[in-house]
């Protein structure tokens, strides 16, 4: 398959791509359950090892090693009865062993069962800890949702004729807040959305997402081009910057896609600022990436110079779809430093839906890149009625 100006003609992956890596499929699964399993089991299995080693080697050697790893291993994987529970029987198994062996008042098995009472207890403080944190990074964990939620509302299924889906994947998993951004907005002028890439990580990137979507919100309802809505997210910025004390204690820049979807007129215009060139899927499975001849400075340079921006316009017929993300799609890595290629991989696929599309992605970037994802995705499917 080979590359015609800004298309891709369908028919597979292009020559030189590596094989798609199956990535964690049913085996894989199966083997991290059997693990999960076997770490469950470990604290009983220590106890069933050390009283066999106490009973039939010579007096001199002691389990004392596998009757204080049980209840320390069970501490961060029980719960509070199960851990002491834990405790009791490596304390009793130890007394029974003694008694039998006749050695209960001996030295050596005081020590070992005062050993082991002693470790018991430390492993049930251990746990109490361990719950603790548990329950206030859950809480962090639901507060840093509802606030990605709040700042990235998911946008409805339909919005202006067009059906709508959007998708954000941190890079690390179970984390839910960053620096992508997107917003879909319907506005006079058609539907006009957004999609950017905020320098830096931690809350001043939450900080300057926020200013761009509550900037862009506003903008698109009142400005009468694209290129005024731009100008508007670029001077929100500079605001903030000011107001932060400069743009060292804010965040810099941010690559951007602005695009504005005409009601009825089979187009698309966009505005870029320093991002990732949309694509637009064909029904038939051309793939075709929108390019601007004129790219302006991302958010936020604007001290940098005057670059004027200038929306370009491209047909967007019925049955097609617009892909528009973050670098975390494009620049997503293999185990050989290999990028993925959205453009090359989509070409000659078809689906049912935006929302289908950006499922699809999102598990086959976590798949090529082994799980090992080093930047937040932010994606946005349009498909033309």
């Amino acid at each position: 398959m080979e590359a015609e100006g800004p298309y891709v003609r369908a028919g597979g992956r292009l020559p030189g791509d590596p094989v798609p890596d199956p990535g964690l499929g049913p085996v894989e699964g199966r083997r991290i359950s059997y693990a999960r399993t076997f770490v469950r089991r470990l604290p009983t299995l220590l106890l069933v090892v050390g009283a066999f080693y106490d009973y039939f080697t010579p007096q001199d050697f002691t389990a004392a090693p596998f009757f204080t790893a049980a209840p320390l291993v069970a501490a961060p994987l029980y719960s509070r009865r199960g851990t002491v529970l834990t405790g009791l029987v490596s304390v009793a198994v130890v007394l029974a062993i003694h008694v039998r062996l006749g050695i209960v008042f001996h030295t050596d098995a005081v020590t070992e069962v005062i050993t082991v009472a002693t470790v018991a207890v430390l492993a049930v403080l251990i746990n109490l800890l361990v719950r603790r944190s548990s329950e206030q990074l859950a809480s962090a964990r639901e507060i840093a949702e509802a606030a990605q939620r709040a700042v990235l509302p998911e946008p409805a299924e339909r919005i202006g004729g067009f059906e709508i889906a959007a998708r954000y994947e941190a890079a690390q998993e179970g984390a839910f807040i960053g620096g992508d951004l997107y917003a879909v907005q319907d506005t006079p002028h058609g539907v006009r959305l957004v999609v950017g890439d905020v320098r830096g990580k931690g809350m001043g990137a939450v900080a300057a997402v926020a200013v761009v979507i509550g900037a862009f919100r506003e903008a698109a309802e009142q400005e009468a081009t694209l290129e005024a809505v731009a100008q508007r997210l670029e001077r929100a910025l500079a605001r903030e910057g000011t107001r932060r004390d400069g743009l060292d204690a804010f965040e810099g820049f941010t690559t951007a896609v602005l695009a504005e979807l005409p009601h009825g007129d089979g187009v698309v215009r966009i505005v870029d600022r320093g991002h990732p060139p949309p694509l637009l899927l064909h029904e038939d499975g051309t793939v075709r990436t929108l390019q601007v001849q004129e790219p302006a400075l991302p958010l936020g340079m604007g001290e940098l110079g005057v670059w004027p921006d200038r929306a370009e316009e491209f047909a967007f017929p019925g049955g097609a779809t617009l892909l528009v993300h973050t670098d975390g799609l494009s620049e997503a890595r293999d185990s050989h430093g290999v990028f993925y290629d959205p453009g090359a991989r989509l070409a000659g696929r078809t689906f049912r839906s935006p929302e289908a599309l950006l499922g699809i992605l999102a598990k086959e970037v976590r798949r090529y890149s082994g799980g090992w994802m080093t930047d937040d995705m932010a994606m946005i499917a349009v498909r033309h009625p």
